[in-house]
């Protein structure tokens, strides 16, 4: 599993998730501005109601920004065998039998991502209880909550 492409992978996710962000929040601002959002009478809310919008589209896209700047400015290093696992590990994994993969990021936790070998990677941002279960350990460890057994880093 090439760790280089997961990551490009995951960054051009995340652009193309800002892009989209960027785009709705220009439509519900003119929503939230334009003529057809005027007051007819004094119960109609739909310039507020577009005004909230707004602020949402506002705000995800702000969040989506900062995990961008995150990701494109993370060194994503490579892991030996032994090393202990913090963020920019990818985590191979075994839990019932089935073979798991993690990456832990900066940004982006809860996306799955299809390797150039097929494999779905999750990805696990800073503040998943999984990445902090993670974090410190090395290969042949086995976690209890939830069981599984770090395979392999990289």
């Amino acid at each position: 599993m090439n760790k280089t492409l997961l990551v490009e992978s995951l960054r051009a996710e995340f652009k193309r998730r800002y892009e989209r962000a960027v785009a709705a929040l220009a439509g519900a601002h003119e929503a939230a501005t334009g003529a057809d959002t005027k007051a007819e009478n004094k119960y109609d809310t739909r310039g507020l109601e577009a005004s909230y919008l707004a602020a949402g589209q506002a705000e995800q896209a702000e969040e989506l920004q900062r995990g961008l700047s995150a990701l494109e400015a993370f060194d994503f290093r490579d892991f030996d065998f032994d090393d202990a696992i913090e963020t920019g590990a990818l985590v191979e994994t075994e839990k019932d039998g089935e073979i798991l993969y993690y990456l832990l990021a900066p940004a982006g936790g809860g996306l799955v991502l299809t390797a150039d070998s097929g494999e779905s990677v999750t990805v696990l941002g800073p503040g998943a209880p999984l990445a902090i279960a993670l974090k410190g350990k090395t290969s042949g460890i086995i976690l209890s909550d939830p069981e599984l057994i770090i395979l392999e880093l990289s």
